[in-house]
């Protein structure tokens, strides 16, 4: 059966993404929520979807399709890191499940009193971790696994370019981004964490434009570089550079990326999804990072 969809953030990067996967999982996009009004790509996918600048609209046209037994299923959030708590709740106390791109919220304590609003509601909410779906990353768990003795070490380089606005953006402001370490890279370390365990120790280094540190896991000692200067990358093109080296020994994951927050939307929707318990560990280890 098809499910109706809502969405918060259309005007952004990562939005079309999930109204492809909305689209491709044979469900409904219904209504729109964004301050800024250019999501005219919207037509190509859903152009009977209603569109709210305002919250307070949007939250009223939920409870109207609620009490006209046409609610909501799922509210998609890919609003700015800094309001997903927010809007999650929003969508909870309308009685709708959520999907939330990453970083699921900014601080561990909060996912704690969304298991509340969870438990109160009876709702779920999912986050997108698209890279537990990556078939190399996916290969990879299960060879440490067979072998949970073994230790690891891990480099991981992450170059992906931005110009002179993201310094006058939210993306630059901490406590709205939650610095590099979660606005991109969440993602990896949630990965990592994933494969080789819990967090023993941890130290980094922080600029606005780079973090770079080492974590020590259960199975892994791993060093990490994030960056936004172009000047890092290892070539001329403005592209990002990915790379990932177990025990000196490149993971190839560069491709298939394409269309992960589809599998992801799958998964969610045959109940596989990954919740509040599964993003904890990570979300406790950003929030750390970014003051170091």
């Amino acid at each position: 059966m098809n499910k109706n969809f809502a969405l918060i953030g259309a005007s952004g990067y990562i939005a079309p993404r999930h109204v492809i996967a909305i689209l491709k999982t044979d469900n409904n996009l219904v209504a729109l929520l964004d301050p800024h009004d250019n999501v005219g790509y919207i037509d190509k996918y859903f152009p009977n979807a209603y569109y709210f600048k305002e919250t307070e609209r949007f939250d009223r046209h939920l409870d109207r399709l609620k009490r006209k037994n046409e609610a909501v299923d799922f509210v998609s959030i890919c609003s700015p890191n800094y309001l997903h708590d927010a809007h999650i709740r929003l969508a909870l106390r309308n009685g709708t499940n959520v999907i939330c791109e990453k970083p699921l919220v900014l601080k561990g304590e909060h996912i704690e009193s969304l298991k509340v609003l969870e438990n109160e509601t009876g709702k779920k909410v999912f986050t997108i971790m698209q890279l537990r779906h990556h078939p190399s990353i996916l290969k990879l768990r299960e060879q440490v696994l067979k072998n949970p003795k073994k230790k690891y070490t891990v480099q991981l380089n992450y170059i992906t370019p931005r110009g002179n606005w993201y310094d006058f953006s939210w993306k630059n402001n901490l406590d709205k981004s939650g610095g590099l370490v979660s606005n991109i890279g969440v993602h990896f370390f949630d990965m990592l964490l994933w494969i080789f365990g819990n967090v023993i120790s941890f130290e980094c280094k922080n600029t606005p434009r780079s973090s770079e540190g080492k974590l020590l896991l259960q199975n892994a000692e791993v060093e990490f570089y994030l960056s936004i200067n172009n000047d890092d990358l290892p070539w001329k093109e403005w592209k990002p550079y990915r790379s990932i080296k177990i025990n000196m020994k490149e993971l190839e994951f560069s491709e298939g990326f394409t269309d992960l927050h589809i599998t992801s939307y799958k998964e969610i929707l045959k109940g596989n999804g990954f919740g509040l318990d599964d993003v904890k560990p990570v979300i406790d280890l950003v929030s750390k990072l970014k003051y170091e």
